[in-house]
């Protein structure tokens, strides 16, 4: 089980470890790549034909601004795509809209803005359902939270 994590600049980086996090947390393999829908198309090619015979199944994908890597790579390869709308110009819903505006029949997942964790999140989610033992991490991790929360807030709130 692999997955990637693409982003169209290096000033992005902090904002797309929480989906590296979630990678780790959940044992899924993941490799990161800065690369740019419109500075090097053919290198963003190259990357998804080698993702998909290496045997990748699902792709966070990063951006801002106009984000169009999210479709571009959408476009470029059949596996599913979860985008992340960055914050760079007008708070990020530039970037949102951008991405959650696909075409019918090129679908991108959009998560909320800067929200890579949650864009691993449905990675892993999609995955569960080949690998057991992902689901089984899953199950577990929703329990925890449960728990958790309930621990931390389940009492009468005093205000």
């Amino acid at each position: 089980m692999k997955a990637a994590i693409i982003f169209g600049s290096k000033s992005d980086t902090d904002k797309m470890r929480g989906a590296a996090k979630c990678f780790k947390e959940f044992g899924v393999e993941y490799e990161a790549y800065v690369l740019s829908a419109h500075r090097v198309p053919e290198r963003l090619v190259e990357v998804l034909k080698d993702l998909e015979e290496r045997g990748f199944e699902a792709i966070v994908a990063g951006a801002g601004l106009a984000a169009h890597l999210p479709g571009v790579i959408a476009s470029k390869t059949t596996l599913p795509v979860i985008g992340v709308p960055l914050e760079a110009a007008l708070d990020g819903m530039d970037a949102l809209l951008s991405i959650v505006q696909m075409p019918k029949s090129i679908p991108v997942a959009t998560v909320g803005i800067n929200n890579s964790y949650n864009g691993a999140m449905v990675a892993v989610q999609i995955l569960s359902v080949k690998y057991p033992e992902i689901k089984e991490k899953l199950v577990n991790f929703r329990k925890e939270m449960k728990e958790n929360f309930l621990r931390d807030n389940g009492e009468v709130v005093e205000l």
